[in-house]
């Protein structure tokens, strides 16, 4: 995972690898977290890149998990 991507869900850039909680579920529950401060509102445009990062943050999440069971 990039440091980049790290840092987004809140871990530090030499943080271990998946001996911790998986990174994909961390940056899932920041997702859901993120959008249950938000319920029954539209997103605005800040709101809404922020959203996106968050996105590509479980994404790579989700990318490294597959390399690593490969």
């Amino acid at each position: 995972m990039s440091d980049r991507a790290r840092r987004l869900i809140g871990m530090s850039p030499s943080s271990p690898g998946p001996a911790r909680p998986c990174a994909a579920e961390s940056a899932n529950e920041a997702i859901r977290a993120f959008m249950r401060e938000r319920a029954g509102r539209p997103l605005g445009a800040d709101e809404r890149a922020e959203y996106e990062r968050l996105l590509e943050v479980w994404a790579a999440a989700q990318r490294e998990r597959l390399v690593e069971a490969a």
